[in-house]
């Protein structure tokens, strides 16, 4: 039975870990699919590639307004699913390779297959061929997450898709259906309506992206049903095959039919194919792995990060921790903790989405004492050039101080104009110095982000120094 100074469970954030100080532990990366992890090859990058191509097929449909009439004549759907697993793909095979094979890591050993926990600190992995039981002293769990696949009649035998297999088609549908109202089920009705498809969306609450600020969510759902074919409130009851695709029975007898379906209803951690307990590792009730401060679980020496520990279910959320955790593996008696304070995050449909920080429904239920401004993209110059009338941001802040408590926006490339408010979030800067203690171009987007910092108002600003400390302020 191999013994291991550390094993890796997992390689998208968990495989930047090794590095030169690793450089004389004896070492195993386990991993049950293809090297680089969610983001790289289902998750982020490949959706954004495809985002990012939507939006360019998209102009047309918008440009009349400015007085340009534009036409969208095709969309070679092979050409732009290969043009983007063209570049993916070579770097996951590429990363494999380098693990396997490079000199930089003769102390690596990789395992490629899926790891199941048979007692404490003791990993077995079902390979092709065989079966091997490994232990180590330490272990690092990244293993990520996968789809929520809803219990619905029949859905099984209809041959659905999820976000790991839609973007693989070797066709463009005519009529998709997709089942879920969140973050992948609005960035890929986005994409597909871009290209032309007929999305119809299913969803079983009564709106669109609802862990967003409120005002968000009801805005986005506004201008979604507009373009889609929405369904709010319905409970799907059987799924199943018809002659022209896939047909879905909704709650009161409603049918809905597409040539594909997609199922976007969320995603869940890893951690029962790990089966984490028989090592002493504990659990959420949402299936995360629980960690503390340090990105340690329960048991010593075992760390945990990335999706199959956090909540959050973020890439820049993984990167980070991963950070943290290599620093505690070299540096035991010097740990440093992870920044979980403001985490930022974006949905990249149409429009973008992006926020930081408390929402407004969650400062009500915390008893959180705030006050709010808006600033719609309309009232700046750069949304008079794009024509704007519908996105805006919206901000939270302590009315005591000025700190900024969260921020919301909806519009244009929201997900980079928020930066400026997560800086000052992470730092400390309130919003009263933020807004008048620099410039801001004009006319850019980021006076979206000035006015609606000037919008909070005094209330939102830092109390005046005192006649005491003015008097001893020197002039200059």
């Amino acid at each position: 039975m191999p013994h291991y100074d550390l094993v890796i469970v997992g390689t998208g954030s968990g495989n930047s870990i090794l590095g030169p100080g690793f450089a004389d532990w004896k070492t195993a990366i386990v991993e049950k699919g293809v090297f680089g992890g969610t983001c790289l090859n289902v998750g982020c990058i490949p959706t954004k590639m495809f985002v990012h191509t939507a939006d360019v097929a998209a102009t047309p449909s918008v440009s009349s307004r400015l007085g340009v009439d534009e036409e969208l004549l095709n969309v070679r759907w092979r050409d732009v699913r290969d043009r983007i697993f063209g570049r993916i793909d070579p770097i996951a095979a590429g990363g494999r390779e380098y693990r396997i094979g490079h000199e930089d890591n003769a102390n690596v050993t990789v395992y490629e297959g899926q790891g199941r926990f048979t007692g404490h600190k003791e990993l077995t992995v079902t390979l092709p061929d065989r079966t091997e039981t490994v232990t180590a002293d330490r272990f690092v769990l990244a293993a990520g997450g996968r789809p929520v696949i809803p219990d619905i009649e029949g859905l099984e035998e209809t041959g659905y898709h999820t976000s790991d297999t839609i973007m693989r088609l070797d066709e463009l549908p005519s009529k998709l259906v997709i089942v879920g109202g969140g973050y992948i089920a609005a960035e890929f009705a986005h994409v597909f309506a871009s290209f032309g498809v007929n999305v119809t969306l299913v969803v079983r609450s009564g709106a669109l992206l609802r862990a967003e600020d409120e005002d968000v969510s009801a805005r986005f759902t506004e201008l979604a049903a507009k373009r889609f074919d929405v369904r709010l409130n319905r409970k799907t009851l059987r799924a199943k095959r018809t002659s022209s695709g896939i047909a879905l029975e909704l709650a009161g007898g409603e049918v809905v039919e597409g040539d594909q379906l997609l199922i976007a209803t969320g995603r869940t951690p890893n951690s029962d194919l790990l089966d984490v307990a028989a090592t002493g590792v504990s659990t959420m009730d949402s299936g995360h792995v629980v960690v503390d401060e340090f990105q340690q679980t329960a048991v010593e020496g075992i760390y945990a990060l990335g999706d199959i520990s956090s909540p959050y279910e973020l890439k820049h959320v993984a990167n980070h921790e991963a950070r943290v955790v290599q620093h505690n593996l070299l540096h035991p008696d010097a740990r440093i903790e992870a920044d979980h304070r403001f985490v930022p995050h974006a949905v990249f449909s149409s429009p973008q989405v992006a926020g930081v920080g408390l929402t407004e429904q969650e400062a009500k239920r915390r008893g959180v004492n705030y006050v709010t401004s808006t600033q719609d993209y309309a009232g700046i110059a750069y949304g008079w050039a794009m024509e704007d009338t519908t996105g805006f941001a919206k901000l939270l802040a302590d009315p005591e101080t000025g700190q900024l408590l969260g921020a919301h926006i909806i519009g244009p490339q929201a997900s980079t104009v928020i930066q400026p408010l997560i800086q000052a979030m992470s730092f400390g800067l309130d919003a009263h110095t933020m807004a008048r203690g620099q410039y801001w171009i004009h006319p850019a987007m980021p006076e979206l982000i000035e006015n609606a910092l000037l919008n909070l108002g005094p209330a939102a600003s830092p109390p005046p120094p005192s006649t005491e400390s003015l008097r001893d302020t020197p002039h200059t």
